[in-house]
């Protein structure tokens, strides 16, 4: 790309015979009216150029699917280059030739048989937006050493850099690999306790083996093509501010630095201001599925600035675990922040979910099942209520280990590594009801209160009797939790999305975590197309004849828990919040003559429509 004039034909078809890849020149794909405008001197306003522009794009979509091309386009806009890149779901490298309008015109006056005259070079140096994300050569240069520069920057530098091999580096690393994305890895240097780790990690993975290795953090950005795009893959907190800060002073303008990792979402839009402020890009991405989602195909949601992520996409794209209509499970959530906001939501009802399987398998065991017994009752659940929360866990009730299951043998404290607590700070921060989170978490708290629980157990020990429950009713208890459960967090992304003006598409968010993320499931397939059409989910009528078909059993379970004296904190809050939801008039008003009477906080009354508060002297 560049001005008519600075020899993008000539480096264009030299560098498409170095590279052994088709060449095509964007001046044959101009219609007749825009040559004949040319020609009579009139430069090319943006709706000359538009058809030029999409016949362009679909050229590089069809080469894109035979394997590459170049094409040579003066593409002087950034909207321009955003027209040309539409769809294209491989990376496009830009290549800008630069030289002096004086040089340039000299030029322009030699050539013979072009349409367009030297008295329009300066409407296009006027319309010129310079791209910040591609390579810049010097057209002063001879041409056998512009192509040579750009073959160095082409094949001598990679793609896209990964900072941090632990589980989800390493794991991403290799995804990255596998769709033939040429990488460099980095990992630090700690004597006598990490030392070549990132080389000892691609020698022992055949799939690294075009895979730059470092262990220096300037070699590293070095080796990586601009605008460089670095994932950052370390511990969330003040450890991405250290990598940050490390990583500055090798950057340059243009470059995207990505936080991978689970940080907290207010941070992630403080951080992008910071680098913005720098000149540096920052796009945060939720990347579900654990260790082996990372590998195979997780579910992404990354947030920033929609033409910073455009450049990125192809990488996302690539690597995602795929839904049914084999498209990506990655979308472009919003602004900064939205993507790891989203991610904390997911993590939450993942809490939930996971405590209610928890709940579930102690009901059946008090109904007398053991693990393997409770394993055959799960695999039957499947049929209508598959996940992989409930796969891993009838892995985990069947899993022996010398005789006896592993279950027996594993300390009954869960730990959590703080987005469950940041989903419930934000749920309260909100004013969003999301309850089954935050009971999760504490239930979690809790369990830690391990010496305390054995404690209290002799101290107020009873003689409960077994539930008296059916399996199915547990069932029944169970898909109904589940139902409050993805409410409350889908209701918690919306509220976050009506107050910072994200404008999330709430089927978009259901469609990506249909595969490679934890809490893909049944259900969640089903929220693709229920949030099409209403965001409240308890308003859609599939829902509501759900919810009519489970609530009763719902009930059952929990009454029947409360007697036989069976935590069951997430199964009861499902149901009590249910009971308030849909109770037209509640015991707030006792709340608000509380509030007035002590403190004279006023209150509004039923009989008067038009707002006006009220305070009573009570005495």
């Amino acid at each position: 790309m560049g001005v008519s004039g600075v020899g993008k034909s000539t480096i264009g078809a030299m560098l498409s015979e170095a590279l052994k890849i088709p060449f095509f020149d964007g001046d044959d794909y101009h219609p007749t009216a825009n040559v004949e405008k040319m020609t009579n001197g009139q430069p090319l306003n943006d709706d000359d150029r538009y058809d030029w522009l999409l016949a362009l794009n679909t050229l590089a979509q069809t080469q894109e699917k035979r394997n590459s091309c170049i094409i040579v386009c003066s593409a002087l806009k950034e909207n321009y280059r955003e027209i040309l890149s539409n769809g294209v779901a491989s990376p496009i490298q830009w290549i800008h030739l630069v030289g002096a309008f004086e040089l340039v015109l000299d030029r322009i006056d030699a050539r013979q048989n072009h349409f367009m005259p030297s008295n329009l070079l300066k409407s296009q140096f006027d319309t010129l937006e310079p791209p910040a994300n591609a390579i810049e050569i010097d057209i002063s240069l001879p041409p056998k050493e512009i192509v040579q520069q750009i073959m160095n920057e082409l094949t001598s530098k990679t793609e896209f850099g990964l900072f941090g091999l632990g589980v989800m580096g390493k794991s991403l690393s290799r995804n990255l690999a596998n769709n033939n994305f040429k990488i460099s890895l980095y990992n630090r240097h700690v004597p006598n306790t990490e030392e070549n780790v990132a080389l000892h990690f691609k020698n022992a993975h055949p799939e690294l083996s075009n895979a730059l290795p470092f262990d220096n953090i300037e070699t590293f950005v070095a080796s990586i093509q601009t605008p460089r795009k670095i994932m950052l893959m370390v511990n969330a907190g003040k450890t991405i501010d250290y990598v940050i800060e490390d990583l500055l002073p090798h950057l340059e303008v243009g470059d995207i630095l990505i936080d991978g990792g689970n940080s907290n979402y207010k941070k992630t839009k403080q951080r992008s201001e910071y680098l913005a402020s720098k000149g540096i890009h920052f796009i945060g991405v939720g990347v579900s599925g654990g260790e082996e989602g990372a590998l195979n195909g997780p579910s992404i949601m990354p947030s920033g600035l929609k033409k910073t992520y455009n450049t990125v996409a192809p990488f996302f794209e690539a690597i995602a675990a795929k839904d049914k209509n084999q498209l990506p499970c990655c979308t472009y959530i919003g602004p900064e922040g939205s993507g790891h906001f989203v991610k904390m939501v997911h993590n939450g009802i993942e809490y939930a979910e996971m405590q209610l399987l928890a709940e579930v398998v102690v009901i059946l065991k008090e109904l007398g099942n053991n693990p393997d017994e409770i394993a055959t009752l799960l695999e039957s659940w499947k049929v209508s209520a598959s996940s992989y929360l409930l796969e891993i866990t009838i892995d985990i009730l069947r899993k022996k280990e010398e005789g006896d299951w592993l279950l027996h043998k594993i300390m009954d404290k869960a730990g959590n590594k703080g987005t469950g607590n940041w989903a419930t700070i934000a749920t309260a921060e909100l004013g969003t009801p999301s309850s089954l989170i935050a009971t999760a978490l504490f239930a979690r708290y809790t369990s830690f209160y391990k010496e305390d629980r054995v404690r209290f157990q002799k101290l107020y020990e009873t003689e409960a009797s077994a539930p008296k429950l059916s399996v199915d009713e547990v069932f029944k208890a169970y898909q109904f939790a589940r139902i409050i459960n993805h409410f409350q967090g889908i209701k918690l992304i919306t509220e976050a999305s009506k107050s910072f003006d994200w404008y999330i598409n709430l089927s978009e968010v259901a469609r990506i975590w249909t595969n490679g993320c934890i809490i893909r499931s049944a259900l969640m397939e089903d929220l693709v197309e229920i949030l099409k059409d209403d965001d409240t989910m308890l308003a859609n009528q599939y829902i509501v004849q759900q919810i009519d078909a489970l609530k009763s059993e719902a009930r059952t379970t929990v009454a029947q828990c409360v007697l036989a004296e069976i935590p069951v904190p997430c199964l009861s809050e499902a149901i009590n919040f249910f009971h308030s939801l849909t109770t037209a008039k509640s015991s707030a008003n006792i709340i608000q003559a509380q509030r007035d009477y002590f403190g004279a906080h006023t209150y509004q009354r039923v009989d008067d429509t038009t707002g006006k508060m009220y305070h009573t002297n009570w005495k």
